[in-house]
């Protein structure tokens, strides 16, 4: 597990501010966080050198690519050994269908997120590219009816106030 970084509140609100909009300027950052264009520079570098800001990506529409069904395939590989995860991972990522693969603890070793053009799409990919490898025990489908991005990714907040002491009962005043 990589090692967290330390961020200040600088930090913390440069990330807000690029998660929000990746495409902000570097001036306009540094104004809305109040610090010099060159010193904003700076620290996004630094949080892209450790790891922090992994890159930027453009988004786009399944539905409009012509891939309107999406699914989630869960994978149980058999045997689940080292030599077969590396090249079917691979594999599976190399697919042009393929939205986002899950190593998984349980019964399923995998969880595929896909995007195909219909039914006999996903037929043909579950068949073709899934049931067809040898080391595939077992597919399961689920179809996505919808999803929502939910709010963007930063570290917890700690809460700046000192935590009270529980109340002394017999100080406490009836009433």
């Amino acid at each position: 597990m990589a090692d967290s970084v330390v961020l200040d509140p600088v930090d913390l609100h440069l990330l807000r501010l690029l998660q929000n909009d990746a495409r902000t300027t570097y001036r306009d950052l540094a104004a809305q966080v109040g610090v010099a264009p060159s010193t904003c520079l700076d620290r996004v570098t630094r949080l892209r050198r450790a790891g922090v800001i992994l890159g930027h990506q453009l988004r786009l529409d399944p539905a409009k690519l012509g891939r309107g069904l999406e699914a989630l395939l869960s994978v149980q590989v058999r045997p689940h050994r080292r030599e077969l995860v590396g090249p079917f991972v691979d594999r599976i990522r190399a697919l042009p269908e393929s939205r986002t693969v899950f190593h998984l603890t349980g019964p399923d070793d995998y969880l595929v997120h896909v995007a195909v053009a219909d039914m006999a799409d996903l037929q043909r990919l579950v068949l073709d590219e899934f049931t067809s490898q040898r080391e595939v025990a077992r597919v399961e489908t689920r179809l996505i009816f919808q999803q929502w991005d939910c709010g963007p990714l930063l570290p917890p907040q700690r809460d700046p106030r000192p935590a009270r002491p529980p109340a002394d009962e017999s100080t406490a005043k009836s009433g």
